[in-house]
């Protein structure tokens, strides 16, 4: 089977028809100038060593190399074989806590951005896994079910903000429902053979203010769900930020005495439920080594092969048509535009070829 991969190569083709244009007027222009400086009379006797069908090849292999060039850039292929790609990894849910306390700058620009920024840099230091993402506060949803696709993965990581959810707080354990849900609905099916490694990767400051969470954790352990969780935040603290509808700051949040909320985070809780989901727990720094250490350790895990297809590798061809064109280019580049023999005179005399 012959075939272009890159069609789009042979748009490049028109520009022969604007070199032949080109060419064509600036030789005439050329031409006029030097005949205007010297005279139509004189012109023919000066122009005479010049081979005018040397300068015809020449601007034909001008437009053959171009001509090859593109040939080259499309890239023809001819012949095929098939090979098998597999699909192996693991499924993982990135539980991503967006409350309010998320927004604290304690770190720069704030827990959540950096959550996404490590998380997205996650992704592409752990290719062919199957990730979703939950974002959770109060209450949790799942915006991304399971997928091998890192682009989306990363367009619903950069959409998190604290009105993903419907209601605020911390809430671990229906973040964890929900995680669990997700793997149930869009995971691979196990049974007796097929066992598939799952991970959960809690994202959070750590502050949950509702009970259950270590109880669930242990659960989903049990059923071979593992659990990890990266805090964010330091444990001085910060004051949570109010912004306007244009991103502009208003001032801080307030309790009801009117003192500024100071949010810290909670590694406690997130080591706690890590060691309950059979994980570890990392406390995140901005260009740190947990992102590394956490893919060390999910590494390690039993990978599973998700799917297996056959892809057609087509062999390239445009080796000895990229050749022909530098072979040509060069042969034009050495070859002169003057006559191989002509006469010409020194004062009145006319001197024969030697």
């Amino acid at each position: 089977m012959f075939r272009f991969e890159n069609m789009a190569a042979f748009n490049y083709l028109w520009l022969i028809p604007v070199i032949v244009v080109i060419g064509f007027f600036f030789d005439r222009r050329s031409r006029q100038i030097v005949q205007n400086a010297i005279g139509k009379r004189l012109y023919p006797f000066l122009s005479s060593s010049v081979s005018n069908k040397k300068r015809t090849i020449k601007n034909i292999l001008q437009l053959a190399v171009v001509f090859f060039f593109v040939l080259a850039l499309a890239r023809p292929q001819m012949g095929e074989s098939q090979q098998e790609v597999k699909s192996e990894g693991v499924e993982i849910i990135f539980a991503v806590d967006v409350s309010e306390s998320m927004t604290a700058e304690d770190v720069k620009p704030s827990r959540l951005a950096q959550a996404k920024a490590e998380l997205s840099r996650l992704i592409d230091l752990m290719p062919g896994n199957k990730v979703g993402v939950v974002a959770f506060a109060g209450s949790a949803a799942l915006l991304s079910p399971l997928t091998n696709d890192p682009g989306a993965i990363k367009m619903y990581l950069e959409s998190l903000e604290p009105s993903s959810v419907s209601s605020q707080g911390t809430n671990f354990t229906e973040a964890l429902k929900i995680s669990k849900e997700a793997f149930e609905r869009g995971g691979v099916s196990t049974d007796n053979i097929v066992k598939v490694t799952r991970v959960v990767l809690i994202a959070s400051d750590g502050e949950d203010h509702e009970q259950g969470a270590l109880d669930e954790a242990k659960k989903m352990a049990d059923e071979g769900i593992r659990i990890f969780s990266l805090a964010y935040g330091t444990e001085k603290g910060g004051a949570i930020p109010v912004r306007d509808g244009m991103g502009f700051l208003k001032g801080y949040k307030k309790d009801r005495e009117g003192q500024t909320v100071i949010t810290t985070v909670k590694g406690e809780a997130l080591r706690a439920l890590a060691e309950a989901g059979k994980g570890s727990f990392y406390f995140a720094t901005f260009g740190g080594d947990q992102t590394k250490l956490l893919v060390e350790d999910i590494g390690k895990l039993e990978r599973t092969q998700f799917d297996s297809t056959m892809a057609v590798q087509y062999e390239e061809r445009f080796q000895l048509i990229l050749f022909m064109g530098i072979l040509l280019a060069l042969f034009e580049i050495f070859l002169g535009e003057r006559r191989n023999s002509f006469r010409f005179w020194k004062g009145r005399y006319e001197v024969p070829p030697q």
